[in-house]
C-alpha cells in the first residue's frame, strides 16, 4: 500500500475516532434528584421512576414526622433536588417551610413544578369545624395520615409520575410505563389486602395517636377510644383511667400504636384491660416486612389479623 493511500485511510478514520470519542463523553441521562419527606413517598417515586431518579429521604420510619430538625443536611439535599415530594397537610409545617427559604432552590418553592403535596390529591378526613390550639394538634386540611390507606397511593400515583414526567420529559415514555405497571400490580395487591381483611370490619379498637383513620375507613375498624385526649396532647393517669372504665362498657380487640410512638401508655391500658398491642409499621421501613409499600400493606393487614381471631 503507498503512503498516499495510507494517509488516505489514515484521515478517513480520523473523524469516526473523534465521533466516539465524543461520544463516549457525553454524560448519561442524568436523572432527577428527588427530595422525599417520609418513607412512603420515597417508595412510591422509586415504584415509579426507578433508575430515573435519585431519591433522599429525610426520615425515617422511627422518627415522628411532626417533630423534624431542619439540620444542614436536609437544607442541602433540598437545595440540589429537582422535587420535593411531601405529605403536605401542614404535617412538615414545623420544620419543611424553614428547609425551602434556607435552601434558595426556586424550583422547589411553594407553587413550583418541583412542589408536590401528595394531600392534595386525596378526600382527607378529619377536618375540622373549627381551628382553635385547645383542641390539641389539629390540621387545618384534615388528617394527614394519609399513607396507612392502599387508596391513597392509587390516587397519589398518577399524579406523581405526570409531575416526574413534566420535570423529566426525555424520559416521560418510561414514567408512563412504569406508571401502568405499578397501577396493576397494586390493583392487585389492594384487593388480595381488603379480601384477606374481611374479618377485621367492625373490629373496635383503642388507638394510641389518631393516626388511623384512613386504616380504619378502609378495613372498617370502629376506633371507640384514644389514648390522647386530644390531638398530639399526652394523656394523663387520670385520663387513661377513664379510658378503661370506658373499655368496660365499650370492649376493644386491640391498642393499636404506630412503631415510632412510645408505647408505654399503650402498654399500660393494654395490661390493665387484658388486651394486646398490636405495634403497626406506618410507613416504609417500619418493620422488617415493610421493606417497600406492599410489605407496608401485607405486614398491617397480617397484625390486625392477629387479634382478629
Amino acid at each position: 500500500m503507498n503512503t498516499h493511500m495510507k494517509s488516505h485511510l489514515s484521515l478517513g478514520w480520523r473523524p469516526l475516532a473523534v465521533l466516539a470519542s465524543v461520544v463516549m463523553s457525553l454524560p448519561a441521562h442524568a436523572g432527577l434528584s428527588v427530595f422525599a419527606c417520609e418513607p412512603e413517598w420515597a417508595a412510591l417515586v422509586k415504584e415509579l421512576a426507578g433508575d430515573q431518579a435519585t431519591v433522599y429521604t429525610a426520615t425515617h420510619a422511627m422518627q415522628d414526622p411532626h417533630l423534624v430538625q431542619a439540620r444542614p443536611s436536609l437544607i442541602a439535599a433540598v437545595r440540589k433536588a429537582d422535587l420535593v415530594v411531601c405529605t403536605g397537610a401542614d404535617l412538615e409545617v414545623g420544620w419543611l417551610p424553614l428547609l425551602l427559604r434556607q435552601s434558595g432552590n426556586a424550583r422547589v418553592q411553594v407553587g413550583q413544578p418541583g412542589h408536590f403535596l401528595a394531600a392534595a390529591h386525596v378526600r382527607m378526613l378529619d377536618v375540622p369545624r373549627r381551628l382553635d390550639r385547645a383542641d390539641g394538634d389539629v390540621h387545618e386540611a384534615g388528617n394527614p395520615h394519609i399513607q396507612t390507606a392502599p387508596g391513597t397511593f392509587a390516587a397519589v400515583a398518577p399524579a406523581l409520575s405526570a409531575r416526574l414526567a413534566s420535570l423529566d420529559a426525555a424520559q416521560a415514555q418510561a414514567y408512563r410505563q412504569r406508571l401502568a405497571d405499578f397501577q396493576q400490580r397494586w390493583s392487585a395487591a389492594t384487593t388480595r389486602w381488603t379480601q384477606a381483611a374481611a374479618p377485621l370490619k367492625g373490629m373496635n379498637i383503642v388507638v394510641q395517636h389518631q393516626g388511623f383513620p384512613y386504616l380504619a375507613q378502609w378495613l372498617g375498624l370502629r376506633t371507640v377510644a384514644s389514648l390522647e385526649p386530644k390531638p398530639g396532647v399526652e394523656a394523663s393517669s387520670t385520663y387513661l383511667s377513664g379510658v378503661l372504665q370506658q373499655l368496660k362498657q365499650t370492649p376493644a380487640k386491640a391498642v393499636i400504636r404506630a412503631a415510632y410512638s412510645d408505647g408505654r401508655g399503650a402498654q399500660w391500658l393494654a395490661d390493665r384491660a387484658q388486651l394486646p398491642v398490636v405495634v403497626l409499621p406506618f410507613t416504609v421501613g417500619g418493620s422488617d416486612r415493610a421493606k417497600d409499600l406492599f410489605g407496608l400493606f401485607d405486614d398491617t393487614v397480617d397484625q390486625l389479623l392477629k387479634v382478629a381471631r
